[in-house]
């Protein structure tokens, strides 16, 4: 993998990416390469996360770089909106096709339509279910992301040596990705053994993917879940001592709605993405964690499948066994996750150059 294609990125998390979150529209972004003559079409779910954004800037600067004209789309969470312009796409006769999915299961049909025309799909981040048309899958460990968020919350309540019991709430991501349920069962894996044994308990009694799910991956939604549960279920004068929450949005609505509750000393929370705020919120104590996927590693990876597949060459991958779309077993390059707090943020975000240390105040 070439780590060393471009990174032009680094540095973008702070108020330029925070403005260009603030547009709600979908937009089409076209560049244009001179080197290749070929076409890519990349369809992004949504604006209204920043790590979406970056994922978007950091893949079409790498196939600019290769010389392939690009074609950004961002259907902001609608999942007609998307199978819309990747039609669009497949009518500008694109070669390849990279798609974070909003609707794992929505796509089918104009999959086929790209199929049709020879076009190379890749699924990015994201896995897409159901179709024999997905050709490759670039992602990270999904597992390995609810494993570190779980044990983060096992060693910070040192429940090796502690009895407890402690209070926990359990949130998880959007049940149309499908990196929801790895990222939960991860977690679940670390943590039920110690819910078995009392040493957590779920007051709430929610602890079924189903009941723990968080529409869109939305902040508020979570944020009224939490209301919900401490109204409910916390009115006996006992607190949360810790959240396991998938994603840095949620956890940010979490962390609103305990403030509205009047705790002023956080539960453990974990979090995913290492988006800018939710940085500020680690160094301030306001959220425990979060788990570090360097997205321009992730486009790097992208753009090296598709360079070896229009070259008619097998791509690197490194798992062939685990993820299943319901049609037949994707083949993956999986990237590594990385856990990050307080005592190592400036080690993976700063020094990596993710973040620059001034957009962090």
């Amino acid at each position: 993998m070439n780590v060393n294609r471009r990174h032009l990125m680094t540095g973008t998390i702070g108020a330029a990416a925070v403005a260009m979150i603030a547009s709600a529209c979908a937009s089409e972004d076209e560049g244009g390469g001179s080197g290749s003559g070929k076409k890519v079409g990349i369809a992004m779910p949504t604006k209204t996360s920043e790590r979406w954004i970056l994922d978007g800037d950091n893949l079409k600067a790498s196939f600019e770089d290769e010389g392939y004209e690009v074609t950004l789309q961002y259907a902001n969470d609608v999942a007609a909106d998307q199978v819309s312009q990747i039609e669009t796409m497949v009518g500008q006769n694109v070669d390849v096709l990279v798609i974070a999915a909003i609707d794992n299961k929505s796509l089918s049909g104009v999959l086929a339509q790209a199929k049709d025309q020879d076009i190379t799909v890749i699924a990015y981040d994201r896995l897409i279910l159901d179709t024999p048309d997905v050709d490759y899958y670039a992602s990270f460990d999904n597992t390995k992301v609810g494993t570190l968020q779980g044990t983060y919350l096992v060693e910070a309540l040192d429940l090796a040596n502690q009895a407890g019991p402690f209070n926990i709430e359990l949130f998880a991501g959007a049940l149309t990705d499908n990196n929801a349920p790895y990222f939960f069962n991860g977690a679940w894996a670390v943590l039920e053994p110690f819910v078995t044994e009392g040493k957590l308990v779920v007051k709430s009694g929610q602890t079924t993917l189903e009941q723990v799910a968080t529409e869109n991956w939305d902040g508020a939604i979570a944020q009224e879940r939490m209301d919900n549960i401490l109204s409910n279920f916390y009115n006996d004068g006992s607190v949360v001592d810790a959240v396991l929450s998938p994603f840095d949005g949620i956890s940010r609505g979490i962390i609103a709605s305990l403030q509205g509750s009047g705790y002023t000393t956080m539960p453990v929370i974990t979090g995913q993405d290492a988006e800018l705020e939710s940085v500020k919120y680690i160094i301030s104590g306001l959220q425990a964690m979060t788990v570090y996927k360097d997205t321009r590693l992730l486009a790097d990876t992208t753009v090296d499948m598709v360079l070896a597949v229009l070259d008619g060459k097998t791509p690197d991958i490194n798992d062939e066994d685990t993820y299943d779309n319901g049609d037949h077993v994707i083949p993956a390059f999986l990237l590594e996750p990385v856990s990050v707090d307080v005592t190592n943020y400036e080690v993976e975000l700063i020094d990596s150059g993710y973040i620059d240390a001034a957009d962090l105040g």
